[in-house]
């Protein structure tokens, strides 16, 4: 065997330039990753198998059990309640959908007096409107199929949905406590409905008596100024669309106002909660390739040190 010359010992014991700017590249940019997963995990503020763990263990501030929110699951049961009794009982189905809907106002007074204002709490109550008005809405469809509604009905539980899906996942992915926190120069529509309770209130009610008014129609045949009442009002009886209408289709005409202007509201809600998320992906597009040019630079330089 011949015998192994200085030359070929550092030959073997150094490695090839090649694996040594290889090795020095990985190693600047499994800095540069860890950067990055130290960042992400930074802006990460809850992981959720903790947060799992502390809402089955946690005895001394269980939010299942705040009050707004016995409020809310009451809300529930007399919504589902009302559902039960809509085909066949429309006085008894009217009072438990109206108990549900302006128990919606309690839990929120409930919540601030009592300190007690949750993200389930918040959730919980928004998926409670949403999944009580689309129910209505879907009977509405059913009753009204031979006039043709039942399309322009399916499209107000789209948008609904739709319109609160969105701006609930915007305000979650910007950081907002709360998805009624919209600032002015956000949407100045916006910013007046959920800012005022009072405006938030009267939409949201003559929104939702306006399709009660709507199911009640098909069960009210009788005119306000007819029988006793015409006693009383004579005069009424003959005035031009008054006189023969419903009690359901006089005050249903009266919320028909708020109620198209509720749904603006949702296609304003939908517009800006798109464009939000649509500015959200640009922005983290644009981060995306500034850290790519970054980690490019970071390779130039390390096999620029190897070089040398």
């Amino acid at each position: 065997m011949a015998p192994t010359t200085r030359s070929q010992v550092s030959a073997e014991s150094s490695p090839a330039p090649s694996s040594r700017r290889n090795a020095a590249t990985s190693s600047a940019v499994n800095s540069h990753s860890g950067t990055i997963r130290q960042r992400q995990r930074q802006n990460s503020t809850h992981d959720a198998k903790e947060s799992l763990d502390l809402a089955t263990t946690t005895v001394e501030d269980n939010v299942f059990f705040f009050v707004p929110n016995l409020i809310g699951y009451a809300r529930v049961i007399l919504a589902a309640a009302s559902l039960y009794f809509m085909p066949w009982h429309p006085k008894i189905c009217t009072v438990l959908y109206g108990v549900s809907c302006l128990l919606d106002a309690f839990d929120g007074l409930a919540a601030r007096l009592l300190d007690q204002e949750t993200k389930f709490g918040a959730v919980l109550d928004m998926v409670t409107d949403r999944c009580t008005t689309a129910c209505l809405l879907t009977f509405l469809a059913a009753t009204y199929t031979e006039k043709g509604l039942p399309l322009l009905f399916q499209f107000l539980i789209a948008l609904d949905f739709a319109s609160h899906y969105m701006h609930m996942y915007s305000s979650l992915v910007t950081g907002a406590t709360s998805h009624k926190n919209v600032g002015q120069e956000v949407s100045r529509i916006l910013w007046y409905y959920y800012n005022d309770r009072t405006t938030l209130f009267i939409f949201c009610f003559a929104n939702e008596l306006f399709f009660v008014c709507l199911y009640l129609n098909a069960s009210v045949e009788r005119a306000i100024f007819s029988g006793s009442l015409a006693h009383y009002a004579p005069f009424l009886a003959d005035v031009p669309i008054i006189g023969w209408m419903t009690w359901p289709q006089l005050i249903g005409l009266l919320c028909f106002p708020i109620m198209f202007a509720k749904q603006v509201i949702n296609v304003v809600q939908f517009w800006k909660a798109s464009k939000i998320l649509v500015g959200i992906d640009i922005a983290n597009r644009q981060e995306a390739r500034k850290n790519a040019r970054k980690n490019a630079v970071h390779e130039d330089h390390a096999e620029a040190i190897v070089d040398n």
